[in-house]
């Protein structure tokens, strides 16, 4: 959690999309992060996320894995293949226990992975990293 005046400053000018098409988590995240001074837009799916990212800047996107529509795998190698961006950092949350999930994450190009339960801190811990430029996610 920020507790440093600096780095609250800093946060504050960070643009996250959190993408959830359950609505508890898209909640729970926003809140959350906004709390701690991002600028938080949310997302139902994966389609919509692209959009957003299309039009607006986010420094950081936070994507749920399994969503109607599109998953966030897909929306990953969309958004990675697109030159307007390809430079945001991803972090893929999933609530699926199966093998070789972070590494798909990973080879759909997300600089991040969280697995739910994530707790909200968790998940700060994980964006700040990513921010930082720290390395991706290592296979399950």
């Amino acid at each position: 959690m920020i507790t440093d005046p600096v780095q609250g400053a800093v946060a504050r000018r960070r643009r996250i999309l959190v993408v959830d098409d359950i609505e508890d988590s898209r909640e729970l995240y926003a809140f959350y992060l906004n709390h701690v001074g991002y600028h938080v837009t949310v997302a139902l799916d994966g389609e919509t996320a692209i959009e957003l990212a299309q039009q607006q800047r986010f420094d950081v996107i936070v994507m749920d894995l399994a969503m109607p529509k599109m998953d966030g795998v897909e929306a990953t190698r969309r958004l990675k293949t697109d030159e307007r961006t390809r430079q945001i950092p991803i972090i893929i949350v999933s609530g699926h226990a199966m093998q070789g999930l972070a590494g798909a994450a990973r080879a759909a190009g997300a600089e991040g992975y969280c697995m739910k339960p994530c707790s909200p801190e968790t998940l700060e811990r994980e964006i700040e990293r990513v921010l930082a430029g720290g390395s991706a996610p290592r296979p399950d």
